[in-house]
């Protein structure tokens, strides 16, 4: 019975549900596609290109691990491993091999080296732009298959021979010249022959460069060490059985044994790092959009309830039961949150394909790691579709469900003077909590910790606004009495309607609300936390010019040149990487000890730079690093380096300019020996040596710039934008769905006033001035919306801005937050002009008639 009338309510009032459709629709699209990220980050496949015929590859440990054990009350004991990965590439020992080989079932072991190998010089165009690029012995060919289509293979040192897709792309034949840049300084090599795999195909997601034994091995620069094993069974070999003896022979080593998908991983080390990064962004941005999408709804829903109040009023008053009025309800909301997820989620496939092929182009995650399109995410963005409609239909209509008939009928006559009390106190309990959010934002050290929680903070700040609303817009309107006085009769009007409706104002508000205060969180986090950065190496950088490179860093050798040159007084390498203390991951950096003092100064508050610089073994350490760790000069630094070598250090000194320079400093050479590009990414430069001579001294090496220092803070500005790119693209989404809320609940707000209107004509009042006190209305609820939108943002920067940088001064612009401001007025005054011109077209005698 109620279902049945449910479907027609439904069908006859399709305007009043259209909202609801809409808000539901857009959540389950959004849910969608975050699900979809968040599942290929768990279950995305990592196809392998050069290990397509090694059926068994054997690499190390890419993992740092920790037991723990804890002895419980009752004589047991709990056992907990956790393991997390290192930045860069393990090796393993060449030695290795002997084990394998003499194996039954084995054919051949092919050892694999897996460098850098960039070519340089190639023509500009679209035609060179390719994939990553990595060198390799020619003696690892098989393990793809390569095979020659042109030349010979690799004889000397001098010899390199590329792979077909390089050779189309950069126009190259068998006898041209080519000048990669590996580990080690640019060398021009011959083409001696091009090859592709099995002899006709080519790689789509890297470009091969082989290279004879001898030199592969002196690139690689991993004396004794190799990449991985390929391992080749014998025709007729069992491989589950030789995978069991492999990894029996290699027991006690950190090698591991990978099969068919699990080769992926081996060879796309990137890959399989995106995958954590992908299950923590599309479980953030699931997660906000799942509150902003319920937050929402329930505002919706209130609305579309509050405009049938005088319907489910007269339901009450013909003996409709309070049960029978929620489950009228509750089944209007399921049959719209069925279509709407149905709807949704056959638009959240694409848009999770749009997405995830922005994050590509962004570089957040490789193109290496396969989209995950499954039907589960559907599923489950319908299934939460249609518990949060239910959800926030029956909480919306809680209200009038449990009025007396008479009294439903006197409030729908007459908006409630004041809210509920569960409301009111909801409303304060959520207001504490997101104090208590921001309280905790400000003591946040990592940007990993805050930035979840500030999006949270921005979300229960606006919910208990919602749920405060009606106060805030009485008290709103209170203050905007004097101001809206010029405006003459129509302003006057405009602020009665906004004080008598304040419940329906307060629908408005929340959406106006969370969108300015989550479009400014958005916008401003990466500049507060970018400016602090960049103003910390602008003070700590001493030296005269910087070197950069456009291609993987600047080689030893010109470094070498530079500190040659007459006049220079210090050449400081910078590389960086980020290494595990504990399982906890931290952004460091090696630097050359030779003239430190002279190119960088970290602000050091205790210890010295002397003492870092005297002793290979030691570290230097930002004081929030200390603080966590509860360093000190003289502790011990216990570490994983960026490939997961184990290092003891003694911290020597303790700096404040961390933001800028990274939580860790080490030896130069300690960390380079331990990364897969150990080229300079920066090389400051110290002395009065002009430009002139010191770009004279590298014109050798291809690529090298030499910038002064505020070009070289123009580039790590332009790195920081390209990482804030991410930021803004994962939460645009929810921002879009913020301000579709605002139009939807907008129109909605107008559309109920139809009655109201044409009153308001028969009175003598002309469209123009009802346009026009509609107009004074969405101004006053802007103005309201952007203060408490201004003020939640504000808070949450702030406390974001203390933690992170130690300075409770966010960086605001004034001309970008204008143009928030100026958009949600544009949105507002549009979604309010464009209904309420509709609802004026009808007589007014034939509206009061309609509406009865």
């Amino acid at each position: 019975m109620m279902l049945r009338y449910a479907l027609r309510t439904i069908r006859h009032r399709k305007g009043g549900f259209l909202g609801a459709l809409l808000a539901l629709m857009c959540a389950a699209a959004l849910v969608t596609a975050c699900g979809t990220l968040l599942e290929t980050g768990l279950r995305g496949s990592i196809a392998t290109e050069r290990y397509a015929a090694t059926p068994l590859v054997v690499s190390a440990d890419q993992n740092v691990h920790r037991t723990t054990v804890k002895h419980k009350g009752n004589g047991k004991t709990k056992v907990k491993h956790k393991a997390k990965p290192v930045a860069e590439r393990a090796w393993l020992p060449a030695g290795d091999a002997d084990r394998l080989r003499d194996l039954e079932g084995v054919r051949a072991v092919v050892p694999e080296l897996t460098f850098i190998a960039v070519p340089l010089g190639l023509p500009t165009g679209e035609g060179t732009a390719g994939p990553p690029s990595y060198g390799h012995a020619w003696t690892s060919a098989p393990l793809t298959p390569f095979a020659l289509t042109a030349g010979r293979a690799p004889a000397t040192g001098d010899d390199v021979v590329i792979d077909r897709g390089l050779a189309e792309r950069a126009g190259l034949a068998t006898g041209d010249r080519l000048t990669v840049q590996s580990t080690r300084a640019p060398r021009t090599y011959r083409v001696s022959g091009i090859a592709a795999p099995d002899g006709r195909g080519q790689l789509r997601q890297q470009t091969s460069l082989f290279f004879s034994t001898a030199e592969a091995e002196r690139l690689a620069a991993r004396p004794g060490r190799v990449s991985a094993f390929g391992v080749l069974p014998a025709s007729g070999t069992d491989l589950g059985r030789l995978k069991q003896q492999v990894a029996h022979a290699l027991e006690g080593t950190t090698a591991q044994v990978a099969t068919g998908d699990d080769r992926g991983p081996v060879e796309f080390l990137d890959a399989a790092g995106a995958r954590v990064k992908l299950i923590s962004m599309g479980a953030a941005m699931g997660g906000t959009s799942l509150l902003v999408a319920v937050l929402v709804v329930v505002g919706t829903f209130a609305l579309s309830i509050q405009q049938r109040h005088r319907e489910l009023a007269l339901l009450r008053t013909i003996a409709a039961t309070s049960r029978q009025i929620r489950r009228l309800l509750g089944r209007e909301a399921l049959v719209v949150g069925a279509v709407a997820g149905v709807l949704g989620a056959l638009a959240g496939l694409p848009l999770a394909g749009w997405l995830n092929s922005r994050f590509i182009d962004t570089g957040a995650i490789p193109a290496t790691l396969e989209r995950t399109a499954g039907v589960f995410p559907a599923c489950v963005a319908v299934a939460v579709t249609l518990i949060g409609a239910w959800a926030a239909a029956r909480i919306a209509g809680r209200r009038i469900a449990g009025l007396r008939p008479a009294e439903a009928m006197a409030e729908a006559a007459v908006e409630r003077a004041r809210p509920a009390r569960a409301r009111t106190l909801a409303g304060l309990v959520l207001l504490i909590g997101g104090g208590v959010l921001v309280a905790v934002l400000s003591i946040l050290r990592t940007e990993a910790a805050s930035t979840p929680v500030t999006f949270l903070a921005v979300v229960v700040l606006a919910t208990s606004v919602s749920l405060l609303g009606p106060y805030l817009v009485r008290a709103a309107a209170v203050l905007l009495r004097s101001v809206l006085r010029p405006a003459g009769p129509m302003g006057k009007l405009a602020n009665t309607n906004i004080r008598g409706n304040s419940t329906r104002m307060a629908s408005v508000v929340t959406p106006l609300t969370l969108l300015i205060g989550m479009t400014c969180t958005v916008i401003f986090i990466q500049p507060t936390l970018g400016n602090a950065a960049l103003a910390q190496v602008r003070e700590g950088t001493r030296a005269t010019w910087v070197l950069g490179a456009q291609g993987p860093g600047v080689p030893s050798a010109a470094v070498d040149a530079v500190r040659a040159t007459p006049g220079v007084t210090a050449a400081t390498e910078v590389v960086r990487t980020t290494v595990r203390v504990g399982l906890d991951k931290y952004p460091a950096q090696g630097i050359t000890a030779a003239g430190l003092a002279r190119t960088w100064d970290p602000e050091v508050t205790s210890g010295s730079i002397a003492a870092f610089t005297a002793d290979p073994r030691t570290a230097a350490i930002s004081e929030l690093a200390a603080d966590r760790l509860g360093l000190h000069p003289g502790s011990t630094l216990e570490l994983h380096l960026g490939d997961g070598t184990p290092a003891t250090l003694t911290v020597a000194a303790v700096y404040h300019r961390g933001l800028g320079f990274g939580d860790l400093t080490l030896p130069h050479e300690l960390v380079a020996r331990h990364m897969d590009n150990p080229l300079a990414a920066t090389v400051l430069v110290a002395g009065d040596a002009s430009r002139s001579a010191l770009a004279a001294s590298v014109r050798r090496f291809p690529g090298i710039a030499v910038l002064a220092p505020t070009a070289a803070d123009r580039l790590l500005a332009d790195r920081q934008q390209e990482n804030a790119e991410v930021n803004y693209l994962a939460m645009g989404l929810v921002l879009a769905f913020t301000a579709i809320a605002v139009v939807n609940t907008l129109a909605m707000s107008v559309s109920e006033r139809l009655k109201e209107f044409a009153l308001l004509r028969l009175a003598g009042a002309t469209r123009r001035q009802v346009l026009r006190m509609l107009r004074i209305e969405t101004v006053s609820v802007l103005l309201t919306a952007a203060v408490l939108g201004t003020g939640i943002a504000l808070a949450v920067l702030t406390a974001f801005s203390i933690g992170m940088t130690g300075s409770a001064a966010p960086a605001v612009l004034p001309l970008v937050y204008a143009v928030v401001v100026g958009a949600a007025a544009l949105l507002a005054l549009t979604a309010t002009a464009l209904p309420g011109r509709v609802a004026l077209k009808a007589r007014p005698v034939e509206a009061v008639t309609s509406s009865q």
